[in-house]
């Protein structure tokens, strides 16, 4: 009888509590209280389990190893899988330290694919104990995704994972993806500081995985004034404007004179600044009984318009306004660093994904338009 392919997995269950409460990460206990006091709740462990149910379907021919409760046994689980449990944890109060350990032990298993739920913190914590000695896959849970090595949704997680393992599928290879990580502690002060630290062999294939995050691509001045100059243009009156991340977006806040979060969530009523630095509990208070509208940029190379740095602007956001009232802007340069991709949405929220998908109108410049399609 053939031997069992072994899966490793780790949960990072603070992954990206930081997102829809605006704290742009959650690294380090004094942030993740912080979150917690305003409201934020775990969302890797259910991301966790929406990429292991693609697995499930193959339970019988692999052998899961995980770590205890939260990091791991908990979700594998609620997928109706029985793992073998390693290593030792305080229920509640996991750290980067665990994450390091957990990573080494299966490296010495023997794991054929470590998988793990988490944001670039996270990644960074797998190389630096594995290296490229083990594949290894991230499961989007986290606020700050510039690394290559996640797939573009928790189920295209678990679906790619399933492909690897599986031996009677087509052969997936393998590459070396970057891990990158930012400085949080600038990236709250609107400033990025990003840092390759090293790379992880994850299996790859394109539509399943997402790319780096390209930097510098947002398009010339004269571009990025013409967007700005459109959008202002055709600004409704007594509407909101919930203005999304990015320096795309900041063109907008410049050319009407306001102040301007980079890295966060602002809104706008009739051309004057009605928020700065928004969270999701914010933005739903203020769209309640008005007319608004979603105003985002997209990723370069990436592709992502939700769920990548800008959380605040949450499912239940989106939900409330509808596929109607989101605009998108971008230059010509970044949509061309997509290379025909389509665009990505990964709230967590399969629902209001799938509402997302067909093809959204794009501003690119003053009364100019293009359609792209976007998949979840």
């Amino acid at each position: 009888m053939k031997a069992k392919r072994k899966l490793g997995l780790i949960v990072n269950p603070i992954a990206g509590m930081g997102g829809r409460v605006g704290l742009k990460g959650s690294d380090g206990r004094e942030i993740q209280k912080k979150a917690r006091e305003m409201g934020a709740r775990p969302e890797a462990p259910q991301k966790a389990v929406q990429a292991i149910r693609n697995v499930a379907s193959i339970k019988d021919f692999i052998e899961l190893i995980t770590y205890p409760y939260e990091m791991g046994e908990e979700e594998a689980m609620e997928c109706g899988i029985t793992p073998s449990v390693i290593g030792r944890v305080k229920k509640g109060e996991t750290c980067a330290e665990d994450t390091r350990n957990a990573a080494k032990e299966m490296m010495s298993l023997g794991v054929d694919l470590l998988i793990f739920a988490g944001g670039d913190g996270t990644a960074r914590d797998i190389c630096g104990a594995i290296g490229d000695k083990v594949p290894a896959l991230g499961i989007p849970t986290g606020v700050k995704m510039h690394s290559a090595v996640f797939a573009t949704s928790p189920r295209n997680a678990g679906e790619l994972a399933k492909l690897f393992l599986d031996e009677t599928s087509c052969a997936i290879r393998l590459t070396e993806g970057e891990v990158m990580d930012i400085d949080e502690a600038s990236f709250r002060e609107n400033r990025i500081s990003a840092k390759l630290y090293g790379y992880l062999k994850i299996p790859f294939m394109q539509r399943m995985m997402q790319c780096p995050k390209a930097g510098g691509c947002a398009g010339g001045s004269e571009q990025l004034d013409e967007i700005a100059a459109d959008v202002i243009l055709n600004m409704e009156k007594d509407c909101l404007y919930i203005i999304g991340a990015g320096t795309t977006t900041q063109a907008i806040m410049e050319k009407l004179g306001l102040p301007n979060t980079l890295l966060g969530v602002d809104a706008v009523y009739d051309r004057e600044l009605a928020g700065s630095d928004l969270n999701e509990s914010q933005l739903l208070k203020m769209i309640e009984g008005k007319k608004a509208k979603i105003m985002v940029s997209i990723i370069g190379r990436q592709g992502f318009i939700f769920g990548r740095g800008n959380q605040q602007i949450s499912a239940e956001v989106i939900r409330k306004l509808g596929r109607d009232n989101i605009i998108v802007i971008a230059s010509i340069e970044k949509i061309l660093t997509l290379s025909g991709k389509p665009l990505l949405v990964d709230t967590g929220d399969i629902e209001v994904d799938h509402t997302m998908k067909g093809y959204l109108q794009v501003i690119t410049g003053f009364g100019r338009r293009t359609m792209l399609k976007v998949e979840s």
